[in-house]
């Protein structure tokens, strides 16, 4: 099976976040909507499943957290088979254009902010309306998975979920990275696949992806203040995926493969 060097990788990566800095508001605005959506529901599946072997986590927890992590990725894999935008995608491909200066930081930063918004109003838009009005949370095992996953979300130290968020964004932008290598949809998938699985299973914090687990567990009655979301999880956890996606993927391939070629 044929599949893009991580030279042509980086190339296509780069274009892609040179694309993104000149979409359209009112466009990019729907495609960070789809993105946070999307997350939201490969979060919701996995709730729905994982969240529903309470005698399998019991015995095996570390079963269901693989469940878990094989099940999450499916929102990824719609970003970008569908077509969306991921602020923690961008966080790298934003990075490569803008040291080859490309684009300016100034479009950099307007990409990640608006992308950052609505992804965050998409995902709202599943917890509230698809997942909690919808009765999805209200009963069975569920509520009380969700709830946990949570509160112990909310409940590390800044530098603890700092960390997690680096590693989380470095494996999310290195799926990313490795769907861009393939051909055809199943090597896309696969290639996201497999880092995404390896976040999620280990338990690293992913900014937009608790931008739907934790106000979902709000919206169903977890005994979690909108205050401690933001400050405890969201706020450490965004600046770890910054970091983590920018250095690892974007600083690291553009240093590998781009720097100093036009």
């Amino acid at each position: 099976m044929s599949y893009y060097s991580p030279a042509d990788i980086a190339v296509e990566f780069s274009t892609s976040g040179i694309y993104k800095s000149k979409v359209s508001f009112p466009k990019f605005a729907v495609l960070a909507f789809l993105g946070g959506a999307f997350i939201a529901f490969g979060g919701l599946l996995t709730v729905l499943v994982a969240g529903g072997m309470p005698a399998i986590a019991a015995g095996n927890p570390g079963l269901v957290k693989f469940v878990a992590g094989a099940l999450f990725p499916v929102g990824l894999i719609m970003v970008s088979v569908a077509g969306a935008d991921l602020f923690t995608s961008d966080c790298a491909a934003l990075v490569l254009p803008s040291l080859q200066k490309q684009i300016r930081i100034q479009a950099l930063l307007k990409v990640w902010i608006l992308s950052y918004i609505f992804n965050f109003i998409g995902a709202q838009f599943v917890a509230y309306f698809l997942a909690n009005s919808a009765g999805l949370l209200s009963s069975g095992p569920y509520p009380e998975y969700l709830h946990t996953l949570a509160w112990n979300k909310t409940h590390y130290d800044f530098g603890t979920v700092f960390l997690k968020g680096i590693g989380a964004n470095w494996l999310v932008c290195l799926g990313t990275w490795m769907g861009f290598a393939a051909k055809d949809i199943a090597g896309k998938a696969i290639g996201i696949w497999i880092p995404v699985m390896t976040f999620v299973t280990i338990g690293y914090e992913h900014s937009i992806a608790n931008m739907f687990f934790i106000p979902a567990a709000i919206y169903s009655g977890a005994d979690i203040t909108w205050g401690t979301f933001l400050i405890k999880n969201l706020f450490p956890a965004t600046l770890g995926n910054i970091l983590g996606g920018a250095l690892f993927v974007g600083c690291a391939y553009y240093y590998i493969y781009l720097k100093g070629k036009k």
